[in-house]
């Protein structure tokens, strides 16, 4: 039977001492048992508690006996101590030993370097954790899944990752404009593009992610969405045509002529990024993936009360709200502009003595009426036609 102090914990002493004291012991026991007659099958089932016969490149558990200044002691059950220096612990170099390695709890480790001296081996315990990472980067690139990484540095060209002790990079192509902003210590989820553990090489992609959350999102909108629908939108980005608006996660078109009633010369007269607004759906293309919007859609159609207040004959007063060389428009109600053609123009600015401008009050005649077509012609009335 053995010492009992053959049991005590490694962890309590020394490297020096420890390693004597097992040695006192195992010579003890090898002398009883001699003095018990145990066979030889006894002696080597003896020794082999105690011989390890371990070597540079094998993979032991371990138990994190203490910190050092430099790193961990761990009894990995040889006859001498193991030490793990600190740059072997983790990937991330401010990372603190004792928040990684918790004591008196038991890990895989890589034996680094063989035994010196004085019996203890080097173990790397950041080698086996990466080794486990780069096998589940494979499993997770197999199936095509989003993983999250920390972003360590931002470089020329792309951005620097770290996934779980692994170093990946993101080129810039790869990165969302959202993305672009991101720090070191931010996260951000990826897909894996290329993967070489031989290489020691990851490329990353965070584009990849967006496009396939974004596949899926249009796929939703459009299968809800209809003509006539009323929706709540933002406004993303702005364009000399029109607007993009974002709805439910789909940037749609909101064209200039579908802003406002009134006359519209830029949209960043009426709209600006970020601003939420109401807006009718007015086409949907399943094929083409678009959407159009329009704003007017959603105020009262001004010509409807045109349509009930003007009759050809009419004499109004409008305000111009531009002057263009075949003419001048003239806002004759709010919301509803007419055509002065440039004859008329001339004859005004003839008989005035003054050039027509945007803003001037005018008394004009409405000629022709179509209210299907919305469009109305204006002349000037005579000077004995009373104005309304």
């Amino acid at each position: 039977m053995l010492d009992k102090y053959a049991i005590i914990d490694p962890c309590l002493l020394g490297r020096v001492v420890y390693q004597g004291f097992l040695t006192a012991v195992l010579e003890r026991n090898i002398k009883r048992m001699a003095e018990k007659k145990y066979s030889d099958e006894d002696f080597e089932a003896l020794l082999s508690k105690y011989d390890y016969k371990f070597k540079r490149g094998d993979i032991v558990q371990g138990v994190v006996c203490a910190y050092e200044s430099d790193g961990a002691i761990v009894d990995i059950g040889s006859k001498c101590t193991a030490f793990v220096p600190s740059y072997e612990v983790s990937s991330d170099r401010k990372a603190k030993v004792e928040n990684v390695l918790e004591k008196n709890t038991e890990y895989e480790f890589l034996i680094t370097q063989d035994a010196d001296e004085n019996g203890k081996f080097t173990l790397s315990y950041k080698k086996v954790a990466a080794a486990h990472t780069w096998a589940e980067l494979e499993k997770i690139k197999e199936a095509d899944e989003t993983i999250a990484a920390t972003i360590t540095q931002i470089v020329k060209g792309g951005i620097i990752v770290d996934i779980s002790g692994v170093q990946g990079f993101i080129p810039q192509g790869q990165l969302c404009a959202k993305e672009t902003t991101a720090a070191a210590g931010d996260k951000i989820e990826v897909k894996i593009l290329t993967l070489d553990k031989s290489q020691n090489n990851l490329i990353l992609s965070n584009k990849k992610v967006f496009e396939t959350n974004m596949a899926e999102t249009r796929k939703s909108v459009f299968s809800q969405v209809e003509v006539g629908q009323i929706v709540k939108g933002e406004v993303v980005r702005i364009t000399d045509f029109g607007a993009f608006v974002n709805v439910g996660g789909v940037d749609c078109l909101l064209p200039l002529s579908q802003i406002s009633w009134k006359w519209v010369e830029h949209p960043t007269d009426l709209l600006k990024v970020g601003q939420e607004i109401n807006v009718e759906i007015i086409d949907v293309d399943h094929d083409k993936q678009r959407i159009s919007l329009s704003l007017k859609n959603t105020e009262p159609d001004p010509w409807i009360k045109a349509e009930e207040e003007l009759k050809e004959g009419d004499i109004k007063e409008g305000v111009v709200t531009r002057v263009k060389p075949f003419g001048a428009f003239v806002e004759v109600l709010p919301g509803v502009e007419a055509l002065l053609p440039q004859s008329a123009v001339s004859a005004y600015q003839n008989k005035s003595g003054k050039m027509l401008a945007a803003g001037d009050k005018i008394d004009t005649k409405v000629e022709k009426f179509n209210p299907k077509d919305k469009r109305i012609s204006l002349g000037l009335p005579n000077e004995e036609e009373p104005k309304e």
